[in-house]
């Protein structure tokens, strides 16, 4: 990414949050160091994707403390988001199948440009801005390993027709265009094969030797990192399946009531 990044050290004390149907999560504690790999383990429907967007400022937790970076959680939500970046996030992160390759990466660095950089960055002449954005997507591509030339239009490839691996290096590559201190990405090894899992996992190990703080979420953690279980206990196993029953209603044609409060809670994460 053009160079190492200054990550965050992540730290919980008996974090949980609590939604309309009971706990989402409950009782997390860890300790990461700056540059750590965190991922956090857990079947589908145990609050895995409340706990990222917990620990990146997006959701509010209910009761324990955090730490990121030295902005304690929940009272500095917006100084997480600020040093934060999420892909692959479901409801808060998706891509425009219509849209290609390069108008999704010119319209991030445009925002980016806008609104994550300072007023002196702003100033400067168009043809530097315009440097710095190339330069800010290819470090962000290269760090992703997405390869533009390998794609089946290069950059004018529609994201309807990437495969899965190459749109998930597209949200990453997304998000590490604001060379965010600490990088969250849900659903890391969802219906991929044991070679492209193989791989993702190389990938954000190395991000995270380039210093970014990386939190993952998975169903099944690799060795070497800082592993977080979001496994239901007995007391609240009921209530997450009921969630997760909820939530999955809520992608179909079904709007119940229920299920649309999980989708409004990843909708104002997004807007966060």
């Amino acid at each position: 990414m053009g160079g190492t990044v200054a990550g965050v050290g992540v730290t919980a004390q008996g974090l949980g949050l609590k939604g309309p149907r009971g706990w989402a999560f409950r009782g997390v504690s860890f300790e990461a160091e700056p540059g750590s790999l965190i991922t956090i383990e857990g079947p589908s429907g145990t609050g895995r994707t409340c706990l990222l967007l917990a620990l990146t400022g997006r959701m509010k937790p209910t009761e324990g403390t955090a730490t990121v970076g030295g902005a304690a959680l929940p009272k500095r939500m917006a100084a997480v988001r600020h040093f934060s970046a999420l892909a692959h996030v479901p409801g808060v992160t998706d891509l425009d199948p219509a849209l290609t390759v390069a108008e999704h990466l010119n319209e991030r660095a445009l925002l980016q440009r806008r609104f994550g950089d300072s007023l002196r960055g702003l100033l400067r002449p168009r043809a530097e801005r315009r440097t710095e954005a190339r330069l800010r997507i290819d470090a962000a591509l290269e760090a992703a390993g997405l390869d533009r030339d390998s794609l089946p239009k290069g950059s004018r490839t529609a994201v309807r027709d990437l495969e899965r691996l190459e749109a998930l290096r597209l949200s990453l590559a997304l998000a590490l265009i604001g060379r965010p201190r600490l990088l969250g990405v849900d659903d890391t090894d969802l219906k991929l094969s044991d070679a492209e899992r193989a791989e993702v996992w190389a990938l954000l190990k190395s991000v995270a030797e380039t210093g970014t703080t990386v939190v993952a979420v998975c169903s099944e953690a690799p060795e070497g990192t800082v592993k977080v279980s979001t496994e239901a206990t007995d007391e609240s196993s009921a209530v997450e399946q009921s969630q997760e029953t909820d939530e999955q209603s809520a992608v179909g044609e079904s709007q119940e009531t229920d299920g649309k409060e999980a989708a409004d809670a990843l909708a104002e994460a997004g807007r966060a």
